[in-house]
């Protein structure tokens, strides 16, 4: 029989989920109301199991986005290669799809297209991307099929199709292999298919490969979707890089490639530009290396993977993975390797810049979904370096301000200006008063005129910082001013600066728990802070 002392004991633990304050006291005890509001001890939250801003389905993960803006229904179809841990031996990946009118909310199609048997040439299936053809009012899925422990003479990876009336009932093409080893590709890297129309009123395909050990993209062209002529090596990958999940597409003036680099040292999402076609082939030409901007084309951090893009004619999106981390750490980033595979789908809005330079950007059906103003208190701040007045906040050095508990889904926007373009700031979450550890974006100036977003554990016993998951250079803006933007879904963030910086990253435990503003030297002005949930 537990005593009254043992009751109050576990009646005192805030942090300990209410289920277990039940199991660990008697049957009288009653159901706790936890003081979210005023109260500042760090908590162990965890996900809810469907995420729907940044989603995920209930049961598995998302790898490698395939959007589609479909003309029929003028909406946008994401296929995905559903992620279960563990995947059946053998045959893995089927697409599963999602459907949304504005990259914001989503409605799940299920499974779309299914793996074959273990003994089929697709007994996984691989990326790939949708089309329609207008003249036979019929959707084609082209993908990568993937062969179960292929034997001497067989392929690894041939690319095939299925198509269908209504995008519910597919019909595969047994018949139909574009097999690289007939064009002296590599019969073992030979996928992720990328089809477009023309402006020849050709059909296009680049296909990633090999040949010698070189990353090509292989080009194809057909008038009907069915039969394919090889037109020759579209772009050489430059050195020793693989360029998985190619996007082409033209975007105003200018010609793009979208592609994720899978070296590990890089293991991005990154773009080329020209002005033709042919000025976007000449970007990696003998090892070029023509970039389109300063810092290689970079769009997103290491957390946002396997990018590609759809347009409805106004705004163009790019649909990409957020991984998961093992054990749920936050300092698991696997800088010397691959990063957990698959996780969460996250939308950005691409902002395309006079000199045809992309950035990423906030979709804006995602800031219209986070409705709800949450009144913004201050709970702590530093002993010295904090002043408020006229909704101003002014943060010395070495000083933060800790702010109240947050929801599963948040949206925090502020505008901050540093003294000098030296001036180093950061915004911090799963903060309490008592915490020995808590996790940083932190603005950190690389020089005078360039900033990069490094996340940082940091704390007692904090690892400080944490490798593989810092942003691309940006340049600081010329008045030092930050005008930012974070959205987090459960355990994913979205953080944006200036229209100039996207950065995507995985931080569990943000839900329920406070957050902090730090200046670390200079001082730093912090106005328009705003907090809204749904």
């Amino acid at each position: 029989m537990k005593t009254i002392s043992n009751i109050k004991a576990c009646l005192s633990l805030l942090v300990i989920p209410c289920s277990i304050l039940l199991a660990g006291c008697s049957n009288e005890v009653q159901q706790e109301q936890k003081d979210w509001d005023g109260t500042t001890a760090q908590y162990a939250s965890v996900d809810e199991k469907q995420s729907t801003t940044y989603y995920k389905p209930y049961a598995g993960f998302i790898g490698d986005p395939m959007p589609f803006f479909d003309p029929q229904t003028e909406t946008f179809k994401v296929l995905y290669l559903q992620e279960y841990r563990p995947n059946m031996a053998g045959t893995y990946h089927p697409f599963w799809g999602v459907e949304t009118k504005d990259a914001a909310s989503y409605t799940s199609l299920n499974e779309v297209l299914p793996t074959g048997a273990r003994a089929e040439a697709d007994a996984a299936l691989g990326t790939g991307c949708v089309v329609y053809n207008e003249q036979e009012k019929l959707y084609y899925i082209f993908y990568t099929a993937n062969r179960d422990q292929p034997k001497a003479g067989e392929d690894a990876q041939v690319v095939m199709y299925a198509t269908s009336p209504d995008f519910k009932t597919w019909t595969k093409n047994r018949l139909f292999r574009l097999r690289g080893i007939n064009y002296a590709y590599s019969s073992s890297d030979f996928r992720d298919p990328c089809v477009w129309f023309g402006e020849d009123n050709l059909w296009h395909m680049v296909v990633s490969t090999k040949t010698g050990g070189k990353g090509q993209l292989a080009e194809f062209t057909s008038s009907d979707l069915k039969t394919w002529e090889h037109k020759g090596v579209f772009m050489s990958m430059m050195w020793d890089r693989f360029y998985e999940c190619p996007d082409i597409f033209k975007m105003g003036d200018w010609w793009y490639l979208v592609y994720s680099e899978m070296h590990q040292a890089i293991r991005r999402v990154q773009y080329f530009k020209g002005r033709t076609l042919d000025d976007l082939k000449a970007c990696t030409k003998a090892d070029a290396g023509l970039w389109p901007d300063d810092h290689e084309g970079f769009l997103d951090s290491r957390a946002f993977y396997a990018g590609k893009t759809a347009s409805d004619g106004t705004n163009r999106y790019i649909w990409g993975w957020c991984p998961t981390r093992e054990g749920n750490d936050n300092t698991k980033t696997n800088p010397e390797g691959e990063p957990q595979w698959a996780g969460s789908l996250v939308a950005h809005r691409l902002i395309q810049h006079e000199d045809g330079t992309l950035t990423l950007g906030e979709v804006p059906a995602v800031k219209t979904k986070y409705a709800t103003n949450k009144e913004l208190k201050l709970m702590a701040q530093s002993e010295e370096g904090v002043s408020y007045a006229d909704g101003l906040y002014t943060l010395d050095a070495n000083s933060y301000a800790l702010f109240s508990r947050l929801e599963y889904h948040n949206h925090i926007s502020m505008s901050v200006t540093t003294a000098t373009a030296n001036d180093k700031f950061g915004i911090s979450f799963v903060r309490g008063t008592d915490s020995e550890k808590y996790y940083t974006l932190v603005v950190n100036p690389e020089s005078d005129t360039r900033r990069k977003i490094n996340f940082e554990e940091e704390g007692a016993k904090g690892m400080g910082f944490i490798g593989a998951i810092d942003s691309y250079i940006f340049h600081t803006p010329a008045d030092n001013t930050y005008h930012i933007d974070i959205y987090t879904d459960n355990s994913v963030l979205v953080m944006y600066i200036n229209d100039v910086l996207a950065y995507t990253n995985r931080v569990y435990g943000i839900q329920h728990n406070c957050w902090s503003i730090n200046s670390y030297n200079g001082t730093v002005n912090v106005s328009d802070i705003k907090v809204s949930y749904y």
